[in-house]
């Protein structure tokens, strides 16, 4: 690295970081109640020395963009926070992270408390700590580094920081923060990859099946047809369906996830008397979005395979089961491995890290593909933490790798940016 690259990097203060992380984690913010968290983060950005902006567009108009995608829970604000660092009007990089968690689920499946961002070495532990307030920590702390190195008045373009809400239920919140002209030359998001560098991601979309039975007697229960037995049937064509997709797919950065489009059904509501054959059960669920489709292209294809299914069973043929999409809508999204993000991020990673970097795509859907799609701004996903904790009881992440992020991204914006 440069002698300000270096500057940059050693400029990080671990003990802010952490306290940083833990602040952050101790604000509850289940998505849909972000507000006193962003409240938190335009507090810390200031105290970073980034210019502080809030935007708070109006969920119904938001909702009314053709490309709205999706959600999955009651909102009445969309608060979005921004922090602005060098000068506008050249070249402009942005660091994005999402503050919005998902719910703690079973409290007796935590053997630490959720909000109380308890310390054990050098795991901390909380909901949202790797998803993904490990990440926005590590961007906190990236720009205090610079501004507190002095570096900020080398800055030959733009940082913009971006804190949205509601990435876990579709990303209307960066959908919104795109449209209000947030978008850049080249973005990075912090979510959790280890460190690791994520360029393509695969997507999902949420559905819903409504299945229709006929009533009988239990007794007589060969009278009926059971809207389960009918589901059953949905669910077999759906499993074939996700079989053969897979084994479609040659490209290596997915072939080697195992399974990287997966469908599921997550829940089921049915019958209204024990003693009766159902006649309706509705199913939701989750359907993945093939690398290089949209996801009205994986809506298709689902539709397509539950229409088949019902057109091959005889009474499904005169009543066929409805499919709908609610909650999040995630197109896959990727850029090419020789593009100067991440050849460049990956250089500086492998400097500050003292490692090799290596890229990767993901089975799950991101805000990487707004930025990319929507916002035409090339994006790579890179930051702290083991994504296989995200969503669990007793999540945590690595204090040094928030740390060892936030170098990494202080060390890259100066080699990007320092005029």
């Amino acid at each position: 690295m440069s002698e300000l690259e270096q500057r940059a990097a050693d400029a990080v203060d671990a003990a802010w970081a952490a306290e940083a992380l833990a602040r952050l984690v101790r604000v509850p913010s289940v998505t849909g109640d972000e507000g006193a968290v962003q409240d938190l983060v335009a507090t810390m950005l200031a105290e970073a020395g980034a210019r502080v902006e809030r935007l708070e567009p109006d969920p119904a108009a938001v909702r009314a963009d053709p490309d709205w995608p999706g959600d999955e829970m009651p909102r009445d604000r969309l608060p979005i926070v921004l922090g602005r660092l060098g000068r506008s009007g050249g070249r402009r990089v942005l660091l994005v992270g999402h503050v919005d968690v998902v719910p703690i689920g079973d409290p007796a499946s935590w053997t630490k408390d959720p909000w109380a961002a308890e310390r054990d070495g050098d795991r901390l532990y909380g909901r949202g700590a790797v998803d993904m307030k490990g990440g926005v920590a590590s961007i906190l702390a990236a720009v205090r580094a610079i501004t507190a190195a002095g570096l900020d008045e080398r800055l030959g373009g733009e940082i913009l920081v971006a804190s949205v809400p509601s990435e876990e239920d579709g990303g209307q919140g960066m959908l919104a923060a795109i449209r209000a002209g947030v978008t850049g030359d080249a973005a990075v998001i912090t979510e959790p990859t280890g460190l690791e560098l994520v360029i393509a991601h695969a997507g999902a979309i949420t559905f819903r099946l409504t299945v229709p039975g006929r009533a009988a007697h239990a007794s007589v229960r060969r009278e009926g047809v059971s809207a389960l037995d009918n589901l059953q049937t949905l669910i077999g064509a759906l499993a074939d369906d996700e079989a053969a997709r897979n084994e479609a797919e040659t490209d290596p950065l997915m072939t080697v996830l195992g399974l990287p489009y997966a469908t599921i059904i997550g829940k089921v509501f049915g019958g209204d008397w024990a003693s009766t054959v159902m006649d309706r059960v509705v199913a939701e669920g989750r359907y993945g979005v093939k690398l290089g489709q949209t996801w009205r292209d994986a809506e298709a294809d689902l539709r397509r395979c539950i229409g088949q299914a019902c057109a091959a069973d005889p009474f499904l043929r005169e009543r066929p089961a409805t499919v709908e999409l609610v909650g999040g809508r995630f197109s896959s999204s990727r850029i090419a491995s020789d593009h100067p993000l991440p050849v460049g991020l990956a250089s500086v990673a492998s400097a500050v890290l003292g490692r090799e970097i290596s890229f990767h795509g993901e089975p799950y859907g991101a805000d990487m593909r707004l930025l990319v799609n929507e916002g035409g701004t090339p994006t790579v996903i890179f930051g702290p933490g083991d994504k296989l904790v995200a969503h669990a009881a007793d999540e945590w992440v690595s204090i040094d790798q928030v740390v060892a992020c936030a170098r990494t991204l202080a060390a890259w914006l100066i080699r990007d940016l320092a005029a």
